[in-house]
């Protein structure tokens, strides 16, 4: 994230993608909405309003037909005729008579004796047309002309898929006593009615799974009238309700939501027909839902709900999940009652997936744009980035290569920008640096021999002075014949012994300082080493009077031993110097907790380190005391730090006074 290319990138992400996605989201939104809201629900709508339309226009023409059939002269003529033959019929039983069986007969072979045919001949003719109508509409499956005694003058002899009735349903038909009908009796009294959906009992076949619609019928009564307006008769139709079954299944119903779905789906939209009660399915693709609740069994009270709290007759039902799909519907009632319709409620809905599928295509689509031009996008945003910081990413590289000490680090200018121009001012920049770090070097240098030839001068300067004296001194004695003279030269051979053996001292420290002699490492148990160093100043502190003690038991570590052992006896030596009047040294050797080292730690209880002396302990030619190089501390160090150690000094900070040195060695653990 801190990189300039990933920050570019996200640059351009957020300058162009972002308002782009952003875009499509809206895009997106607005097609669900609009499509749902002002297109697909004022479809549906005005779509079911067309289907309750048709559905009306179907019934009312059934229902005029059934009264223009009514003020037929023939229809007139046919009950006369069963008027005049009805009671020669029963005062001659073998006269000939219009019933199940010369129906039967006439609907099979058509061929009748010449006294029916003479006698009934305005029936006969009537059936004929009655035929003829069920043969040309094919949506009734019975007309039926009956008297005002309630017995059937005649029907159509054929279904209108031009098979005989059948001799059974006939006999049951005009043995039937129609009086009990509550149509008959309205149509009697002067009054036209019609029946709603139904299983007529009158029904001449009975059909199975599948067709269970053409088991149900509306139907159609209306009175016969003379010309003197009094009635004389009645006619019925039933209507097979397999043609409103069919309205409602019309593929126009589909294909006019066409467009919404890919040419290889089938649209999902279906219409439906309730009662007027808003809660009874009469009419459905479905068939199994005949009769069922909408409230209970099919569990939607909220669409019945819809309907009855409507004033209007027609509207849009509330989103509603029915058979695993959210859906989508509108309803419109059809024509009341007083208006000859049955006020049935026409539904018709669709699957959400249907309405959203043009949007989702267009999501899809938006979504596949959007990835396109974000890969674009990105991919050129990172040759801009990477040609961009490439540059910078190089002056990166060679700024590290200074940092290391490579001064001869240079880019190559590749542009005339200003990163061409800080690539010149880097390499000007590495160019100066060299010049001016040979210079420092040499200047470094200079100044360190001249320090160490001041300080190698100064040091051996000290023991010279005394031996000078000392030779001139002997000379002015042996020149005046000093009685003395012995003596004298005597101390001065002492005195030139012990200068000299400082001066080595002297040589030594600085040899050790600018390296010495090649470390030669081996194993060493590092307690007896110990125990060697303070017995080679046991002398020294009994004299001072003070008490060493050496604790702990020790362990290997893998170092030069002379090394070492310096080290070590210029600590110890330190410590004995700190303490002139006597006191305590304690020496511990013990393993590090939490590590694979051992720590010694040399404690005394002499005078201490002065606060402003703490900072420079370990500086070469720093010392404390009036005497020695002030190398000693600094050789320790270096030593310790070559064997992967670490050496520390401080203060006690208990009561006793005193300094601690703390010397860390790693543990050496021999291998096969």
């Amino acid at each position: 994230m801190r990189r300039i290319s990933t920050k570019l990138v996200l640059a351009v992400l957020a300058a162009v993608v972002l308002p782009f996605v952003a875009f499509m989201f809206f895009i997106n939104y607005q097609m669900e909405v609009r499509l749902t809201e002002d297109v697909v629900r004022q479809s549906l709508q005005g779509l079911v309003q067309d289907l309750a339309g048709q559905i009306d226009r179907f019934v009312d023409e059934r229902r005029q037909n059934v009264a223009q059939w009514s003020e037929s002269a023939m229809i007139v003529f046919a009950l006369d005729n069963y008027e005049s033959h009805k009671g020669i019929v029963r005062a001659d039983p073998e006269r000939a008579s219009w019933d199940a069986d010369a129906l039967d007969r006439w609907a099979t072979t058509r061929e009748l004796s010449v006294d029916l045919k003479r006698d009934w001949d305005f029936v006969i003719h009537q059936t004929r047309d009655f035929d003829r109508i069920v043969e040309v509409t094919g949506v009734y499956d019975l007309i039926l002309l009956v008297a005002p005694d309630g017995r059937p003058v005649t029907c159509n002899s054929r279904l209108p898929d031009g098979q005989p009735i059948g001799r059974e349903y006939l006999e049951f038909l005009f043995g039937y006593d129609f009086t009990a009908e509550p149509w008959f009796g309205r149509a009697i009294e002067g009054e036209a009615s019609q029946l709603d959906h139904h299983a007529s009992r009158f029904r001449a076949r009975e059909y199975g799974p599948g067709e269970l619609a053409h088991n149900y019928h509306i139907g159609f009564s209306t009175p016969v009238r003379n010309q003197r307006g009094e009635v004389i008769g009645v006619l019925f139709a039933l209507v097979n309700w397999h043609h409103v079954q069919g309205l409602i299944e019309s593929r126009v119903v589909k294909e006019y939501f066409r467009g919404l779905v890919t040419e290889d789906r089938d649209p999902s939209p279906y219409a439906w027909i309730w009662r007027s009660d808003a809660d009874t399915i009469i009419g459905h693709p479905r068939e199994d839902l005949y009769y069922e609740s909408v409230s209970n069994h099919v569990g939607l009270p909220e669409l019945t709900r819809a309907v009855l709290e409507d004033d209007d007759g027609a509207g849009s039902y509330p989103e509603y999940l029915f058979a695993g799909e959210w859906k989508n519907a509108a309803f419109k009632r059809t024509a009341e009652p007083e208006d000859g319709g049955f006020y049935w409620v026409v539904g018709l809905g669709i699957d959400n997936d249907d309405i959203y599928a043009t949007s989702t295509e267009l999501r899809n689509l938006l979504l596949g744009g959007t990835a396109i031009v974000l890969l674009m996008a990105i991919l050129w945003t990172m040759v801009i980035a990477r040609r961009t910081t490439e540059p910078i990413r190089e002056l990166q590289r060679s700024t590290r290569r200074v940092a290391g000490g490579e001064l001869d680090a240079q880019i190559d200018i590749r542009s005339r920008d200003e990163l061409g121009e800080l690539a010149r001012d880097f390499n000007q920049m590495t160019a100066e640096l060299k010049e001016q770090r040979g210079q420092l070097i040499k200047a470094e240098k200079d100044a360190a021999w001249r320090e160490m030839a001041k300080q190698i001068a100064h040091d051996i300067k000290n023991p010279l002075t005394p031996i000078q004296l000392s030779l001139d001194l002997v000379e002015r004695a042996r020149r005046e014949k000093n009685p003395g003279y012995d003596e004298i030269l005597e101390r001065t051979l002492d005195l030139i012994g012990r200068q000299v053996t400082n001066l080595r001292e002297i040589a030594s420290d600085f040899y050790e300082f600018t390296g010495g002699r090649r470390p030669e490492p081996q194993a060493i148990e590092l307690g007896g080493l110990l125990d060697e160093v303070l017995r080679l100043h046991d002398a020294w502190a009994v004299d001072l009077g003070v008490d060493v003690r050496r604790e702990g038991p020790g362990g290997m570590v893998y170092a030069d031993p002379g090394k070492l052992r310096r080290v070590f006896g210029n600590l110890v030596s330190n410590a004995l110097q700190a303490m002139p009047e006597g006191g305590e040294l304690r020496v511990e050797v013990a393993p590090a907790a939490g590590s694979e080292r051992i720590r010694v730690r040399i404690r005394d209880t002499g005078v201490g380190i002065p606060e402003e002396a703490r900072e420079h302990l370990f500086e070469p030619y720093f010392t404390t005391r009036g005497e020695g190089t002030g190398l000693g501390l600094a050789i320790a160090r270096r030593v310790i730090e070559e064997l992967g150690g670490a050496i520390d000094l401080r203060s006690a900070e208990d009561g006793d006074g005193g300094t601690v040195v703390e010397v860390q060695l790693p543990t050496h653990r021999e291998t096969a």
